[in-house]
């Protein structure tokens, strides 16, 4: 398998999946009578980020990994989403950000030096495949899983195999 199909597929895998949780979230609240924005701004803990910015991350994660990877320009989407509409947007535009990504563009990008900021006025580097192994993935699963998280806490009868994308 090549870095490419490594890196992008499992991207897509998740930003999919996380485009049908939505979905079926947006159905809860319909059926429910919950207003959209109470299931968008829920969080696990008070000290934790809402849905709406989960979902936003997930996207930054793999559009700035797939950027990073590849030494292209890393793109910066502005946070102003605050339906399920406009989120699973951002999820369409970045999946289809990732898919644009030639096999090519990743080659030796496992070794090459990527430098990412890692707060204020900080940045780290690691070789591509550490980013990816340590940053990256672990970051981008980290929302991805919070988001299903927040989503079966409140109630949307989802599970593991939504999570993944083969319900």
């Amino acid at each position: 398998m090549s870095f490419h199909d490594a890196v992008v597929s499992a991207y897509l895998q998740i930003l999919n999946s996380l485009t049908g949780l939505l979905s079926k979230a947006e159905a809860h609240c319909e059926a429910k009578k919950i207003e959209p924005a109470v299931l968008l701004g829920s969080r696990l803990y008070p000290d934790m980020l809402p849905l709406t910015k989960q979902v936003q991350l997930v996207c930054d994660h793999a559009a700035r990994g797939c950027a990073r990877l590849t030494h292209s320009e890393v793109p910066s989407t502005p946070d102003t989403e605050t339906t399920f509409a406009e989120l699973k947007q951002r999820l369409a535009n970045t999946i289809a950000y990732v898919k644009s990504f030639k096999p090519e563009q990743f080659d030796g990008g496992d070794a090459k030096d990527v430098t990412f900021p890692v707060g204020p006025g900080r940045t780290l580097t690691l070789k591509g495949q550490q980013f990816l192994n340590a940053f990256s993935f672990p970051n981008f699963y980290f929302h991805a899983v919070t988001a299903h998280g927040i989503l079966r806490h409140n109630g949307v009868e989802i599970g593991k195999r939504d999570f993944l994308g083969v319900s």
